[in-house]
């Protein structure tokens, strides 16, 4: 038997895994890190979120990935330089990090990179129906793995379109294993750069599940601050948002796209939803000048709208709900409460309250997704029909 495999089907019977979680989100903060301890598999999968952290990163790695994120038209070279850089620059992280957490490279089983997303294409964006769904992150697995020393497992969108989906959004392979309950339908809500959900039955019963992105979470405001408040990348404590007013033409000219017509399950990013997108709004309801804390209100408003409205959408359709936040969102205050005010019998909880950081989640659910790669017997449940093929994710890298 060959090294590697013999070392694979020994982690897969391992009684316990040490994996490293990793998730660059559409905000370019930085990367996060989760240090997770597994135990089983499958919906038998217990987690424990060992260490968490969120590395910052640089303006040298902001800037170059604005150079090739979300644009149709970028220089070719840079995006095959930085795919071996980001990969590079995330090992270093990771390295780091076991430093400060007092762990060898060795106590490690695997890292499951979710990578750096800069470009989403489903074929309700492109519009090419003679061309597949398409996503693409960069960071590349094997630079990781080398320069680690620790099995990789990274690039967990291809397959999931290979098999007929939109390669988004993938968190509800790991909600369904370790968040579903039989004490209650829960929905996950997880508020990114762009927002999506994943419904969880208390039935258990797989085929019950769906998830779908939703709208702009983050990502638009963000875009807005960056670009209108130089040196501040994100509206902390919704400061400049709660110094505006929302503007009602502004917002029914925003929430005028095809997009939110479609029926879940859908998926989209910045792609769409960008400040081209909010230029466009402007125009249509003939906007010439805007106070820009009056924006930030009205795009905030906006992105806590279309959050309740699929929220509404799901609970007229399901009963009653539980719901769990987490991503970024959760810290901006206008936003979970616009969301909150929206229900008077459901308070919105932190997935804190289920044990899981709400900033960690979607790094631990890569964690998760690369404990299914090793250890899982098949592909634990899908339903194609709701955008979930029935597949085990993501690629895998040797460290030598």
């Amino acid at each position: 038997m060959h090294p590697h495999i013999e070392k694979l089907y020994s982690l897969s019977v391992k009684p316990q895994r040490l994996v490293i979680g990793l998730m660059s989100g559409t905000s370019l903060d930085g990367l996060d890190v989760a240090l997770c301890r597994f135990t089983g598999q499958g919906q038998k999968t217990k987690v424990e979120l060992l260490e968490f952290t969120t590395v910052d990163y640089p303006d040298n790695y902001k800037n170059s990935v604005r150079e090739v994120f979300s644009k149709q038209q970028v220089d070719l070279q840079k995006v095959c330089i930085f795919n071996a850089w980001i990969g590079r620059q995330h090992a270093a992280m990771i390295s780091s990090c076991l430093e400060k957490w007092q762990f060898k490279a060795e106590e490690i089983d695997l890292i499951a990179s979710h990578g750096q997303t800069i470009y989403h294409a489903p074929k309700s964006l492109h519009k090419m129906p003679e061309y597949p769904n398409s996503t693409l992150q960069i960071g590349d697995g094997d630079h990781i793995a080398h320069l680690t020393g620790i099995i990789t497992i990274s690039d967990f969108r291809q397959k999931h379109l290979a098999a007929g989906g939109e390669g988004a959004p993938l968190a509800v392979y790991g909600d369904y294993l370790i968040f579903s309950d039989a004490s209650e339908n829960r929905l996950m809500l997880n508020m990114g750069g762009i927002s999506n959900l994943t419904y969880l039955p208390k039935s258990l019963q797989s085929q019950e599940v769906f998830s779908s992105d939703i709208g702009p979470g983050n990502t638009m405001m963000d875009a807005f601050m960056q670009k209108h408040y130089p040196g501040l990348d994100y509206d902390r404590d919704s400061k400049i948002a709660l110094s505006g007013e929302t503007n009602n033409r502004l917002l029914k000219a925003l929430k005028d796209d095809g997009f939110f017509a479609q029926k879940m399950p859908k998926t989209t990013g910045p792609e769409l939803f960008n400040l081209a997108y909010l230029e466009r709004a402007l125009v249509s309801c003939h906007i010439t000048e805007i106070k820009p804390e009056d924006v930030m209100t009205t795009l905030n408003r906006f992105a806590a709208d279309m959050i309740v409205e699929a929220l509404k959408d799901c609970e007229q359709r399901l009963g009653g709900l539980q719901v769990y936040a987490s991503g970024g969102g959760v810290k901006n205050n206008l936003l979970m409460q616009t969301i909150q005010s929206a229900f008077s019998g459901i308070r919105i909880k932190s997935t804190a309250e289920l044990g899981i950081d709400p900033d960690a989640k979607e790094a631990v659910l890569f964690a998760v997704l690369a404990n299914e790669t090793v250890a899982g017997q098949a592909a634990q449940f899908g339903n194609i029909d709701e955008g979930i093929p029935s597949v085990t994710l993501g690629k895998i890298s040797f460290s030598d």
